[in-house]
Protein backbone atom coordinates (compact mmCIF):
# COMPACT_ATOMS: atom_id res chain seq x y z
CA UNK A 1 0.00 0.00 0.00
CA UNK A 2 1.15 3.64 -0.74
CA UNK A 3 2.27 6.23 1.36
CA UNK A 4 -0.51 9.04 1.41
CA UNK A 5 1.18 12.21 1.36
CA UNK A 6 -0.35 15.97 1.40
CA UNK A 7 1.97 18.97 0.71
CA UNK A 8 1.77 22.19 2.31
CA UNK A 9 3.91 24.80 -0.12
CA UNK A 10 2.86 28.23 -1.52
CA UNK A 11 4.85 28.23 -4.66
CA UNK A 12 3.06 26.63 -7.16
CA UNK A 13 6.20 25.54 -9.10
CA UNK A 14 7.78 24.12 -6.06
CA UNK A 15 4.62 22.43 -5.14
CA UNK A 16 3.86 20.84 -8.66
CA UNK A 17 7.84 20.20 -8.37
CA UNK A 18 7.60 18.04 -5.46
CA UNK A 19 4.27 16.07 -7.00
CA UNK A 20 6.14 15.41 -10.11
CA UNK A 21 9.04 14.33 -8.35
CA UNK A 22 7.05 11.93 -5.99
CA UNK A 23 4.96 10.70 -8.67
CA UNK A 24 8.11 8.69 -9.79
CA UNK A 25 7.94 6.47 -6.51
CA UNK A 26 6.35 3.33 -6.89
CA UNK A 27 5.72 4.10 -2.86
CA UNK A 28 4.25 7.08 -2.61
CA UNK A 29 0.86 8.92 -3.51
CA UNK A 30 0.03 12.74 -3.11
CA UNK A 31 -3.17 12.83 -2.46
CA UNK A 32 -3.73 17.04 -1.95
CA UNK A 33 -2.03 19.94 -1.82
CA UNK A 34 -2.20 22.95 0.46
CA UNK A 35 -1.02 26.46 -0.09
CA UNK A 36 -0.37 28.15 3.15
CA UNK A 37 -0.37 26.68 6.58
CA UNK A 38 -3.51 28.19 7.35
CA UNK A 39 -4.82 25.61 5.14
CA UNK A 40 -3.13 22.77 6.54
CA UNK A 41 -5.72 21.67 9.54
CA UNK A 42 -8.56 21.34 7.04
CA UNK A 43 -6.31 19.83 4.37
CA UNK A 44 -5.59 16.95 7.42
CA UNK A 45 -8.81 16.42 8.14
CA UNK A 46 -10.11 16.21 4.86
CA UNK A 47 -7.47 13.93 2.60
CA UNK A 48 -6.52 11.91 6.17
CA UNK A 49 -2.50 11.66 4.80
CA UNK A 50 -0.39 9.42 6.32
CA UNK A 51 2.56 12.08 6.00
CA UNK A 52 2.64 15.77 5.93
CA UNK A 53 5.42 17.58 3.44
CA UNK A 54 5.59 20.88 4.53
CA UNK A 55 7.29 24.74 4.03
CA UNK A 56 8.76 26.07 6.79
CA UNK A 57 8.07 29.95 5.57
CA UNK A 58 4.43 30.68 4.30
CA UNK A 59 2.36 33.45 4.19
CA UNK A 60 -0.37 33.83 6.95
CA UNK A 61 0.60 30.78 8.80
CA UNK A 62 4.02 29.52 8.99
CA UNK A 63 4.98 25.90 8.70
CA UNK A 64 6.34 25.74 12.57
CA UNK A 65 2.82 27.49 13.34
CA UNK A 66 1.17 24.89 12.00
CA UNK A 67 2.87 22.54 13.21
CA UNK A 68 1.60 23.80 16.57
CA UNK A 69 -1.84 24.12 15.89
CA UNK A 70 -1.89 20.37 14.96
CA UNK A 71 -0.17 20.02 18.44
CA UNK A 72 -2.77 21.72 20.48
CA UNK A 73 -5.41 19.65 18.65
CA UNK A 74 -3.65 16.41 19.32
CA UNK A 75 -2.88 15.40 15.41
CA UNK A 76 0.20 13.39 14.92
CA UNK A 77 0.62 13.20 11.38
CA UNK A 78 4.24 12.76 11.42
CA UNK A 79 5.67 15.88 9.59
CA UNK A 80 8.82 16.58 7.45
CA UNK A 81 9.64 20.31 7.10
CA UNK A 82 11.05 21.38 3.74
CA UNK A 83 12.86 24.50 3.24
CA UNK A 84 15.63 26.45 0.95
CA UNK A 85 17.15 28.05 4.55
CA UNK A 86 19.63 26.42 6.60
CA UNK A 87 18.67 27.89 9.97
CA UNK A 88 19.03 26.77 12.83
CA UNK A 89 16.78 28.73 14.73
CA UNK A 90 13.89 27.18 12.27
CA UNK A 91 15.17 23.81 12.61
CA UNK A 92 14.93 23.83 16.41
CA UNK A 93 11.80 25.65 16.10
CA UNK A 94 10.27 22.68 14.05
CA UNK A 95 11.34 20.05 15.85
CA UNK A 96 10.12 20.95 19.06
CA UNK A 97 7.03 21.83 17.13
CA UNK A 98 6.53 18.47 16.80
CA UNK A 99 8.08 17.79 13.15
CA UNK A 100 9.21 13.91 12.42
CA UNK A 101 12.15 15.66 10.43
CA UNK A 102 13.85 18.29 8.62
CA UNK A 103 15.31 18.22 4.25
CA UNK A 104 16.34 21.22 2.49
CA UNK A 105 14.16 21.61 -1.10
CA UNK A 106 17.40 20.22 -3.46
CA UNK A 107 17.12 16.79 -1.61
CA UNK A 108 17.40 13.98 -3.59
CA UNK A 109 14.01 11.66 -4.94
CA UNK A 110 15.74 8.91 -2.84
CA UNK A 111 16.66 11.05 0.35
CA UNK A 112 13.17 12.08 0.46
CA UNK A 113 11.51 9.44 -0.39
CA UNK A 114 13.52 7.43 2.02
CA UNK A 115 12.95 10.08 4.78
CA UNK A 116 8.69 9.83 3.88
CA UNK A 117 9.29 6.27 4.49
CA UNK A 118 11.66 6.65 7.88
CA UNK A 119 8.69 9.27 9.97
CA UNK A 120 5.84 6.93 8.51
CA UNK A 121 7.52 4.01 10.83
CA UNK A 122 7.44 6.12 13.61
CA UNK A 123 11.30 7.08 12.69
CA UNK A 124 12.50 10.33 13.30
CA UNK A 125 14.80 11.67 10.39
CA UNK A 126 17.48 13.81 11.98
CA UNK A 127 19.15 14.23 8.92
CA UNK A 128 23.53 14.34 8.76
CA UNK A 129 20.78 16.42 9.70
CA UNK A 130 21.54 18.59 10.66
CA UNK A 131 24.43 18.90 9.49
CA UNK A 132 27.97 19.95 11.33
CA UNK A 133 27.18 23.49 11.46
CA UNK A 134 23.29 23.61 12.60
CA UNK A 135 24.51 21.02 15.52
CA UNK A 136 26.99 23.56 16.27
CA UNK A 137 24.17 26.40 16.33
CA UNK A 138 21.70 24.53 18.03
CA UNK A 139 24.39 22.77 20.71
CA UNK A 140 25.23 27.28 20.98
CA UNK A 141 21.45 27.79 21.42
CA UNK A 142 20.68 25.31 23.63
CA UNK A 143 23.43 26.07 26.16
CA UNK A 144 21.90 29.41 27.14
CA UNK A 145 18.50 26.99 28.37
CA UNK A 146 18.32 25.34 31.75
CA UNK A 147 20.97 22.66 31.58
CA UNK A 148 20.59 21.92 35.04
CA UNK A 149 18.24 19.24 35.17
CA UNK A 150 19.73 15.63 36.22
CA UNK A 151 19.47 12.31 33.50
CA UNK A 152 20.30 9.05 34.19
CA UNK A 153 23.68 8.16 33.12
CA UNK A 154 24.07 6.84 29.17
CA UNK A 155 26.44 4.04 29.42
CA UNK A 156 29.33 4.41 26.54
CA UNK A 157 27.61 1.71 24.25
CA UNK A 158 24.28 4.44 24.14
CA UNK A 159 26.43 7.14 23.80
CA UNK A 160 27.82 5.81 20.74
CA UNK A 161 24.77 4.75 19.40
CA UNK A 162 23.07 8.45 20.48
CA UNK A 163 25.87 9.83 17.61
CA UNK A 164 24.85 7.63 15.49
CA UNK A 165 20.94 8.89 15.94
CA UNK A 166 21.70 12.37 15.68
CA UNK A 167 23.54 12.11 12.30
CA UNK A 168 20.43 10.43 11.01
CA UNK A 169 21.17 7.31 11.18
CA UNK A 170 18.29 4.01 10.90
CA UNK A 171 18.27 1.64 13.70
CA UNK A 172 18.71 -0.51 10.77
CA UNK A 173 22.38 1.08 9.79
CA UNK A 174 23.28 1.58 13.29
CA UNK A 175 23.21 -2.37 13.85
CA UNK A 176 25.58 -2.61 10.53
CA UNK A 177 27.74 -0.09 12.00
CA UNK A 178 28.47 -1.56 15.80
CA UNK A 179 28.21 -5.09 14.79
CA UNK A 180 24.72 -5.53 16.92
CA UNK A 181 21.31 -6.79 15.76
CA UNK A 182 18.78 -4.48 15.26
CA UNK A 183 16.57 -5.41 17.71
CA UNK A 184 19.90 -4.60 20.06
CA UNK A 185 19.98 -1.25 18.87
CA UNK A 186 15.85 -0.59 19.49
CA UNK A 187 16.61 -1.61 22.86
CA UNK A 188 18.91 0.28 23.00
CA UNK A 189 17.40 3.08 21.76
CA UNK A 190 14.35 2.85 23.75
CA UNK A 191 16.99 2.61 26.93
CA UNK A 192 18.17 6.42 25.73
CA UNK A 193 14.87 7.85 25.46
CA UNK A 194 14.28 6.35 28.78
CA UNK A 195 16.92 7.88 30.72
CA UNK A 196 16.84 11.10 28.83
CA UNK A 197 13.11 11.76 30.17
CA UNK A 198 11.79 12.20 25.88
CA UNK A 199 9.29 10.98 23.69
CA UNK A 200 11.50 10.47 20.51
CA UNK A 201 15.11 10.95 18.54
CA UNK A 202 14.67 14.04 17.84
CA UNK A 203 13.88 15.48 21.50
CA UNK A 204 16.70 12.78 22.58
CA UNK A 205 19.21 14.81 19.99
CA UNK A 206 17.85 18.26 21.28
CA UNK A 207 18.57 17.15 24.64
CA UNK A 208 21.69 15.37 24.83
CA UNK A 209 22.74 18.85 22.74
CA UNK A 210 21.65 20.85 25.83
CA UNK A 211 23.61 18.47 28.78
CA UNK A 212 26.78 18.59 26.46
CA UNK A 213 26.69 15.19 25.65
CA UNK A 214 27.05 15.52 21.75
Amino acid sequence: MKIRVMLAEDQTLVREGLRNLLELSDNIEVVGEVSDGSEVLEGLARLQPDVLLTDIRMPKMTGIEALRAMQEQGINTPSIILTTFDDHQLVLEGMQAGASGYLLKDVSLDSLVNAIETVHRGETLVQPAITERILKGLSSMASKQDDTEIVETLSTKELEVLRLVAGGYSNREISTAIHKSEGTVKNQVSSILEKLGVRDRTQAVLKAINLGLL
